[in-house]
Parts: structure tokens; C-alpha cells; sequence
């Protein structure tokens, strides 16, 4: 699974690796739909984050290795505060990725782990090519049984580029 999806990321570089870093273009840094009550765009149902505003949410660190990297600081807002945020609402929230790969985080992991949405690592603002523009990071380091299963690793997710919040 996790090969398949290095291989996807590759091939999704391409013009989304410029796209989605920045809003240079008009692009929304993240977008978020479904259970919320806070909108940008109503037509659409969806709260699209600029960059400037998604970076002044609070900031969280954790520091934990992965499958992907090697230990190090990950930086970004708590999960819940980015739903928080949109006045989302849901059992779960179903991440995708810029190569579409998509995963479901159950509203339990955010009281119980604490992931963020990192935007950088080790100081450094990640990009498509590092695994940004964001990664959904969890304290894997604290919870090494649970968060070094399969299932748990499906769960961080790089190269986010929208959540939708489920009922």
C-alpha cells in the first residue's frame, strides 16, 4: 500500500507541486467541506484556508519519526483547531491527498492523540516534494503500539489538500 502510494505522490508533483504550496496562484492552501457551519465559499459549502489565515491559527510541535522521516519537529495547528475553525461537526473526517489518496480520521484520535496539520519540519515549510504543503502528524514517538500499526500509519496523510467533515 504505502509503496503504491510513494509511486502516486511522484507522478502528482507535477503541477500540483507548485499549485497547492502557495496562494500565489488564487489556490486555497487547504479545503474544508461537509459537517461545517463557516463558510468562504456558500455556493460550495466549503471553507477555503488561505495560507496567511491557516498560518495564524495556534501553533503546535511534535516530534516523532515516521515510516517517511526521520525523527523530527513537526509544527502546525491541532487538528481540532482547524475544525474548530469551520465550526465543523462529524463522527470522522476523510482526508485526500494531492495523488487523491484518501484516508478517515475518527473524531476520537483528536482527543486522544492530538494530531496536527503540519506545515513544517524541522523549521522548514514543507512542500509537495517534502510531504506538504501539509501533513496530518500524529505523536507516533508517544504511542508506539498503537501508531505503528498499518492501519494507524494510513492515517498520517501527506500532501493534504482537503477534509471533509462526515455526520
Amino acid at each position: 500500500m504505502f509503496r503504491r502510494r510513494q509511486l502516486l505522490t511522484l507522478a502528482a508533483l507535477g503541477t500540483a507541486a507548485q499549485s497547492c504550496r502557495s496562494n500565489e496562484d488564487g489556490r486555497a492552501l487547504l479545503v474544508v467541506r461537509g459537517s461545517i457551519r463557516k463558510f468562504t465559499d456558500l455556493q460550495a459549502r466549503a471553507f477555503e484556508f488561505t495560507e496567511e489565515e491557516y498560518m495564524s491559527l495556534p501553533q503546535t510541535s511534535i516530534t516523532t519519526a515516521t515510516p517517511w522521516t526521520p525523527r523530527s519537529r513537526f509544527d502546525g495547528p491541532l487538528l481540532s483547531q482547524v475544525l474548530a475553525h469551520v465550526g465543523a461537526s462529524g463522527s470522522r473526517v476523510d482526508v485526500e491527498a494531492l495523488d487523491s489518496y484518501r484516508a478517515s480520521i475518527p473524531m476520537s484520535d483528536l482527543k486522544t492523540f492530538r494530531p496536527i496539520l503540519a506545515h513544517s519540519r524541522n523549521g522548514n515549510r514543507m512542500t509537495a516534494r517534502d510531504h506538504g504543503p501539509l501533513f496530518v502528524m500524529y505523536p507516533r514517538d508517544e504511542y508506539p503500539k498503537t501508531l505503528s500499526t498499518p492501519s494507524a500509519q494510513a492515517k498520517f496523510i501527506w500532501q493534504v489538500r482537503s477534509i471533509s467533515v462526515v455526520g
